[in-house]
């Protein structure tokens, strides 16, 4: 198991790539970044990205998530997809020949959606800043604008969508990972979500069996289809090899109602996931992804990732010594 974090760019700077040396972390994770003007992660851009992040003593695991307009003509199915996705194609080209061996997406039209309480309003341990989650709050919400979709119309743009890429990726060395729907609810604002179960995460790795085509697994969004199943899940799909990283937090509760909460205190006994990664063999980078706000904390939210970074190392060390 190896510790990462995720970065924008923005805050790749030279104190929080200290920040997460200083506590254990061997590797970084870029979220979403804006890599030139074409639609595309331009080489060297991505280039000197890694040379900029391993010039200060961490590693590159990968890519979370492109910009929107990187393929949001293939999230609706909508004219110039097949642009789009040679853009895609290139970026996958570009990130393999640039040393990024992963690409972590998320295909939803909604997104991340409908969360009432998001940090700064407390409702954690003693006041601290936690996302929550109410589905009865949202699910008269207002439909997307482009209008509603059904389950099997997103499940073919989807599939589209990796028949034409995956082939790439593989030539590229490159890993598609796939998040699954936060929260998994199967429709929010008119738009079906898919990702929103253990099944449907077995659909995905089945339809297309290649070794680039598995799973963004975070083992949050997961538990909320059901913390009794999660250890389950990192046994059956980190046993066919299929989970590319992890991220590792815990919740209060399940859809269609949970609390985002510190990775001590969830309904999931975080030493059993721990010890089921190492069974299975997942020798990838895991994150604290969401973790509350403390006291004092920052934007990037150093104390309450520092609390769950040394909470994952411990768990780590102890799983090693008793296997």
């Amino acid at each position: 198991m190896k510790l990462a974090l995720g970065f924008k760019l923005s805050e790749l700077t030279d104190e929080n790539l200290a920040y997460a040396l200083q506590l254990g972390v061997t590797h970084a994770i870029v979220e979403g970044p804006r890599l030139g003007d074409r639609g595309v992660l331009e080489f060297l851009d991505l280039l000197r990205l890694r040379k900029r992040i391993e010039s200060c003593g961490l590693e590159v695991a990968g890519i979370e998530n492109l910009p929107v307009d990187h393929w949001d003509k293939i999230l609706h199915g909508a004219p110039g997809r097949d642009e789009q996705i040679e853009k895609v194609c290139e970026t996958l080209e570009n990130m393999g020949r640039a040393g990024f061996p992963i690409l972590g997406y998320y295909f939803s039209i909604a997104g991340v959606w409908g969360h009432w309480r998001s940090y700064d309003s407390g409702g954690g341990r003693g006041g601290a800043g936690v996302k929550s989650f109410d589905y009865d709050l949202v699910k008269d919400a207002p439909s997307v604008p482009t209008g509603p979709v059904s389950v099997e119309e997103m499940w073919s743009r989807l599939l589209y969508f990796l028949e034409r890429v995956i082939p790439v990726a593989e030539r590229a060395g490159v890993k598609l990972a796939a998040h699954p729907d936060d929260p998994p609810a199967e429709e929010l604002r008119g738009a079906a979500r898919i990702l929103t179960s253990h099944e449907a995460m077995k659909r995905l790795v089945e339809a297309i069996p290649s070794p680039s085509n598995g799973l963004e697994f975070c083992q949050g969004t997961v538990a909320e289809m059901g913390p009794d199943r999660a250890i389950e899940a990192i046994r059956t799909f980190g046993g066919q090899k299929k989970i590319f990283y992890v991220h590792f937090r815990n919740v209060r509760g399940r859809f269609p109602k949970f609390d985002e909460v510190f990775i001590d205190e969830g309904d999931v006994d975080m030493f059993e996931a721990m010890r089921a990664y190492r069974e299975v063999g997942f020798d990838g980078v895991m994150t604290p992804d969401h973790t509350p706000r403390v006291v004092g904390d920052t934007p990037f939210r150093h104390r309450g990732m520092a609390f769950a970074l040394g909470y994952m190392k411990a768990l780590a060390q102890v799983v090693d010594k008793r296997s």
